[in-house]
Formats: structure tokens, sequence, C-alpha cells
């Protein structure tokens, strides 16, 4: 089988060196950039698996480059790397299309395990080719796109757009909020649940122009999308 190609996006240099040695031993291939702009020249030249990227980049700061990767890939499996643990840092993180993040100083397995747990993480929904109607709404999620009255209303995030589908997929029926967090985020913790508060409530202003449209709290569960489809 062949290893996986992660591209690593870190200025520290001598960090840099030593995850891109351990990590090419435990089975990756590896491809270095120190700064948010060579990075994304190396993305555009080359095809990988998952990326790895610190969010104090120069040139081009981690959330930027990962909101120019997801404009021609949404699925690319990415974790960042950040020094900061403010609840609106990590927001900030998911909606520019960010997968997992990992607080430094962090150990190595820990690393390898959520790059692994990424790698076998499956889209949410089998078929991204399909048009979804959503009441008045049309929800396009290959294109990440919500159109309405044949007019584009927004643009999703790659965060936004994950949850939508899940959402879709379930509804009428109660969609866990545990499962969410785990499958999406890979942890029901506080952080992960308080940020996927703030997606549902971007979502709800995405849809409020349809009044027959609601996702429901249904409270200690999770939620659940109404409305026709």
């Amino acid at each position: 089988m062949k290893p996986p190609h992660l591209l690593l996006l870190e200025d520290e240099v001598p960090l840099a060196k030593i995850l891109q040695e351990s990590l090419q031993k435990r089975g990756f291939t590896v491809t270095h950039a120190p700064d948010g702009k060579q990075g994304l020249e190396l993305f555009r030249q080359h095809q990988f698996d998952i990326c790895v990227v610190d969010v104090m980049l120069p040139q081009l700061d981690g959330f930027s480059f990962v909101r120019e990767v997801r404009k021609v890939n949404s699925q690319l499996p990415v974790l960042f790397l950040t020094a900061k643990s403010q609840t609106q840092d990590l927001v900030q993180g998911y909606a520019s299309g960010g997968n997992d993040y990992l607080k430094k100083p962090f150990t190595l397995e820990e690393l390898v395990l959520r790059l692994q747990e990424l790698l076998r993480r499956q889209p949410p929904l089998e078929n991204l080719s399909q048009t979804l109607l959503v009441g008045r709404y049309t929800f396009l999620p290959q294109k990440q796109e919500l159109w309405l009255e044949e007019k584009l209303h927004a643009k999703l995030s790659h965060r936004e757009n994950e949850l939508l589908l899940l959402l879709v997929q379930h509804r009428h029926r109660v969609l866990e909020r545990k499962a969410v967090l785990l499958q999406l985020w890979g942890d029901d913790g506080f952080f992960q649940a308080r940020t996927m508060d703030v997606f549902i409530t971007k979502l709800r202003k995405h849809l409020r122009q349809d009044a027959s449209v609601e996702i429901l709290n249904i409270r200690g569960v999770g939620y659940k999308l109404v409305g026709k489809g």
C-alpha cells in the first residue's frame, strides 16, 4: 500500500525537521513548507492525502492557507497545530475548513493517532454529487453551496457543509449530538460541543428565509432538521 503523503506547514525549522523525520519513520511521506505561500504552491503541484498546518505562519497564515485549499478540495483532511486554546480561535479554525486541531506542546504518539483517525474517517455523504432540496433551498454539497430561488444564497464553509449534510440525511429524525461530535470532530469534549453550537447557529441564519425549515434543539439529545424536502 502506498504511504500517505502528508503536507507539513511549520515555520519552526527544528520542530519541522523532527516531525518530518519522525513521521517518515511511522510510514508517512512528508513534504515540508516553512510558510503558507510555499505550502499553497506545493499543494497545487502535488497530490496530498493529509495536511498538518501550523496556525501562525509567515507569508500566509494557516487559516488563510486552508481557505484557499477548500476552494478546490473540500475533502482533504487538515489538522491544525496551535498554541491557542480559546473557543473563538478553534471556531475560526473549523470555519476555515480544518478537521481537527492539536495544541502545542504535544507528543508524537498523539499526533500520529490524530492523523490515523482523520485518514480513516469517511465523508458523511456517500454521493456528494447529488442535489438536495431543503424547503425552498437547493443544497449542492459537492460545491458547498446553498441556493435560493435560482440564486446563490450562501457559500458554506467545510464544517457547515458537513454538518448540514448530516442534518439532511437525518431529516425529521433526531441527530444525536455525541455521534456528530465524534464523527466530524473526533471528540465530544466541551470545546468541540461549543464549536458545534456555533455552527448550528450559522446554519440557522442561512436557512431563516424559509420559515418552514427549522433546526430544532432536542434538549439533552441533539438536533432535528424539519421542513419540506
